[in-house]
């Protein structure tokens, strides 16, 4: 019983885009060189393949900002690839002047492989040692970003280091099953078993979750916040739901603030480390400087990269978010209903 019920939470869990938005071909001037044609070519973005100690083959990009002294580490939600998250990742760089990685799981867009709750730990171990092998970040230097499924496997590599510089989870799961079922204890055929994890992860961990979300639960974000050892002040996104949350203001603006404090928290001028609560105090977000919504360039594939987390269809909300430029006509043709993803 327990078998066949944890194969049907996977089978919610994962819904890959057939067919993949994108390729991977080498590119005919730069020998070796990796590309994906249907999103813009920039110098500064890098095309890779990498080995899982699984033995399937993972597309990954790196996406260098020449000011960055952070590097975060993208886990996406299941109904999107690479190739529909290819914008998303690069403004996320320039708003936040960070270095980014993002991957596809095996058995999304060209990864080899199926999608399963094991393979996708393997897939992000395979990205975290590429970070610190091929472009030398350190832990603390790290923060790991998992966005619905994606906080699956973001908060379970968490737990196991030590001193990572941060984790956001952009509405998480508290488990596979507590998506399905109003379960009140975790049994061992569940998935992505968060609520037991994440009291195990060291390090700031921002929250960030639609109080309307229709997908998961807000109730989930709230749980898990309440269960981490170093809170940060946590986004609960009034009116946001699953799959739009990048749409309000307050998003960019305090993912912003975030990692602003946390950087600073490491070496205090003092050599003492400070409490993210005294760091946050220190860092109102200022009112002039750039916008807090995005602006994305005009020459997108067809499909969008705006948090393509869900094809249930487009919720009705009571308060709207200030209007982006992020193409949410595309998101809406993406949303299709197909039942509960998350």
């Amino acid at each position: 019983m327990g078998g066949v019920t944890s194969s049907i939470a996977a089978k919610f869990a994962f819904f890959p885009p057939n067919p993949p938005s994108y390729t991977v071909v080498e590119d005919e001037s730069t020998p070796g060189r990796l590309v994906i044609p249907e999103v813009p070519r920039r110098d500064e973005v890098d095309i890779l393949k990498l080995r899982t100690r699984r033995g399937n083959e993972i597309v990954a990009v790196h996406i260098k900002h020449p000011k960055a002294s952070t590097t975060l580490l993208y886990s996406h939600g299941n109904a999107a690839d690479l190739g529909q998250m290819f914008e998303l990742f690069v403004e996320l760089s320039k708003r936040l002047r960070i270095n980014l990685m993002g991957y596809d799981y095996s058995g999304y867009g060209q990864s080899s492989g199926k999608p399963t709750e094991c393979n996708t730990y393997a897939d992000i171990e395979a990205a975290y040692n590429c970070l610190r092998e091929q472009y030398g970040v350190k832990d603390e230097q790290l923060i790991l970003y998992g966005q619905s499924v994606g906080s699956g496997p973001t908060v379970d590599l968490a737990s196991q280091l030590t001193n990572l510089r941060g984790v956001v989870l952009h509405s998480p799961i508290l488990s596979g099953m507590r998506v399905l079922y109003p379960v009140k204890r975790t049994y061992w055929f569940d998935i992505y078993k968060n609520i037991d994890k994440i009291g195990m992860v060291n390090c700031p961990v921002l929250i960030i979750h639609g109080t309307a979300d229709e997908v998961v639960d807000c109730s989930h974000g709230k749980q898990l916040w309440e269960l981490c050892k170093e809170k940060y002040e946590p986004l609960w996104i009034s009116g946001g739901g699953h799959c739009n949350l990048e749409l309000y203001p307050e998003f960019i603006k305090h993912l912003k603030k975030f990692v602003l404090t946390i950087g600073k928290s490491k070496t205090a001028p003092n050599g003492s480390k400070k409490t993210t609560v005294e760091l946050e105090n220190e860092n109102k977000p200022s009112e002039s400087g750039t916008s807090d919504t995005f602006e994305l360039v005009p020459d997108l594939p067809e499909v969008s990269r705006n948090s393509l987390d869900s094809r249930l269809e487009k919720s009705k909300k009571p308060n709207k978010p200030e209007k982006s430029r992020m193409s949410t006509d595309r998101v809406d043709r993406f949303r299709r209903s197909k039942g509960m993803v998350w």
